[in-house]
């Protein structure tokens, strides 16, 4: 069976959204459903266009803390999965402390945070806890999936251990780290968003997540779906850059990026 074409995997999606949203119209209108309960995509649009003003300067902040913590994590996560890699004992002792710091739900984390720091210092590192692991622990893994021919042919030629590491461990560890990285995008911006809404609830905050909070309380939920669309929008937004940067990086050798066979 031949692949669909380009335009169809576009088109597809497209469509089916449309019907979506053409049926959410006609149950909002028929039914007579308040705007407070359910409000229509019309209205939901229109009040994007009318509180632009105040939703692009909230998403510009979220953006903002997210690629902040995206890099803290980037920055934390491989050079703590190169570390580990030169070292097990280093691994043995703090591997565990990155675990605990993933498997502690970010939503208790963020209101304790809020009482040592500022609203903005909270966010932010709430953002690079959730990416941090994905990243260390796929990098971890891609510099331990080395092949172990490859490493002894480097080893019978002399190379030393940061020549093994440089020419031969991180490029085979790259498609780990490149996933890895697309994970920590989104969850960066999930936990901006969690620590947000905890700061929202203290009343502080400036973001995409605070206006949500600020919007529920004030009953205004066609602002509420306005933010949230936009929230959707960045994460696919994010998604797509760094799948983008990772199929340019591995396009030409690694099969994950290669293009199906024909059939």
């Amino acid at each position: 069976m031949s692949r669909l074409p380009a335009l169809g995997r576009i088109l597809l999606p497209a469509i089916f959204m449309a019907a979506l949203l053409m049926a959410w119209e006609m149950l909002v209108r028929l039914a007579a459903i308040p705007p407070y309960v359910l409000p229509s995509p019309t209205l939901i649009g229109a009040t994007l266009i009318n509180d632009w003003p105040l939703l692009s300067r909230a998403l510009v902040v979220t953006l903002i803390t997210t690629l902040e913590g995206l890099a803290l994590a980037l920055v934390g996560g491989v050079g703590l999965a190169l570390l580990f890699a030169r070292s097990r004992t280093i691994e043995w002792v703090l591997y565990p402390y990155a675990v605990i710091l993933q498997v502690t739900p970010i939503i208790a984390i963020a209101p304790l945070l809020l009482i040592y720091t500022s609203s903005e210092t909270t966010v932010l590192i709430c953002a690079w806890i959730v990416a941090f692991f994905p990243i260390l622990s796929n990098t971890t893994t891609g510099l331990r999936a080395t092949d172990r021919n490859l490493l002894a042919l480097f080893t019978l030629y002399g190379a030393s251990s940061w020549q093994v590491l440089w020419h031969l461990r991180m490029r085979a560890a790259l498609p780990y780290f490149l996933a890895g990285l697309r994970i920590g995008g989104g969850l960066s911006l999930i936990g901006a968003v969690v620590a947000e809404i905890a700061a929202g609830s203290a009343g502080a905050g400036g973001g995409l997540a605070y206006r949500i909070v600020e919007a529920q309380y004030r009953l205004n939920i066609p602002r509420m779906f306005a933010a949230l669309i936009l929230l959707a929008v960045a994460g696919i937004a994010i998604f797509a850059v760094l799948s983008g940067i990772s199929h340019l990086l591995l396009r030409r050798w690694h099969e994950s990026a290669l293009a199906p066979p024909e059939r």
